[in-house]
């Protein structure tokens, strides 16, 4: 957010703030107009500017719109959380027993089982999303056709990515993807990287260097966090701006948990290969 329109938001929220104005708690419902009356500048002037103070102001603005005791906000939380904290926790089990590989009689099954689950318990996370936000008030500042348009072109350009992802990749290769995010470009023996293959002990030896890899790491998070993000736009919803924060924060989390674990299973295969050799 660049500095006019944070020191303008600080100003909005503050001058809200000392009418002691209710806050919108009806779903649909327009937020707080700004008031006429002078208020205090909360950021001193551009000349002083301090940026985290206007972040706080435009934190304490969202806040003002949300109510985080919601059920379906609360419901929204819980499966963001609960996904990837899924995925990481009975792919290490797999890596460490081989009991899925045993269950279904092979790897590749057990992977695409476990990759199909995954698939699901992301439909479910996008519906608690989505009823979230419909279920909380409006932001009147983000109610218009240019806001709308700005959220569906990152709802493309977030879409572009997943897509050209899973292309690239394949199912096997897609879900459960660590290290630089689902859909990892990483296959090589030491790198950093891996995907659901990894697991199941189906490890790959080349490089995917092809679209969207060769522009930007982790596509398939950070193409699931554009997508929220503009979907959260389209519908002026502030609920859904901070569900999308916690969308990258637990993306965020989860690359620098599944990082390590996975150089480690390709140094292991390194060390057996020179042991081999």
């Amino acid at each position: 957010m660049g500095p006019v329109l944070a020191v303008g938001v600080c100003r909005e929220a503050r001058a809200w703030s000392l009418q002691g104005g209710p806050r919108p708690m009806g779903p649909g419902r327009a937020g707080p107009m700004r008031s006429s009356v002078a208020a205090p500048d909360c950021c001193g002037g551009l000349g002083n500017l301090d940026f985290r103070k206007a972040d706080l102001c435009v934190m304490t603005r969202l806040l003002g719109y949300v109510d985080p005791s919601e059920p379906h906000f609360v419901a929204a939380v819980l499966t963001i959380a609960f996904n990837p904290l899924f995925w990481n926790v009975v792919a290490r089990w797999e890596h460490k027993t081989r009991k899925l590989s045993g269950a279904f009689g092979s790897p590749h099954l057990a992977c695409c089982t476990l990759g199909g689950a995954i698939l699901l318990l992301n439909v479910l996370r996008s519906h608690c999303f989505t009823q979230a936000m419909l279920s909380q008030p409006r932001m009147q500042s983000l109610d218009n056709p240019l806001a709308y348009r700005m959220g569906l072109a990152l709802l493309g350009v977030g879409g572009m990515f997943v897509l050209s992802s899973f292309l690239a990749l394949g199912f096997t290769g897609t879900f459960l993807a660590l290290g630089r995010g689902p859909g990892s470009s990483w296959r090589e023996p030491g790198a950093r990287g891996g995907c659901a293959g990894d697991y199941f002990g189906i490890l790959k030896e080349t490089r995917v260097t092809t679209f969207p890899f060769s522009v930007l790491d982790n596509p398939m998070y950070w193409g699931s966090t554009a997508n929220y993000l503009g979907w959260a736009i389209m519908h002026a919803s502030p609920a859904g701006l901070l569900l999308t924060t916690v969308v990258a924060l637990t993306y965020t989390v989860a690359i620098l948990y599944e990082e390590p674990f996975t150089a480690e299973i390709y140094r292991q295969k390194a060390s057996q290969a020179h042991k081999r050799s």
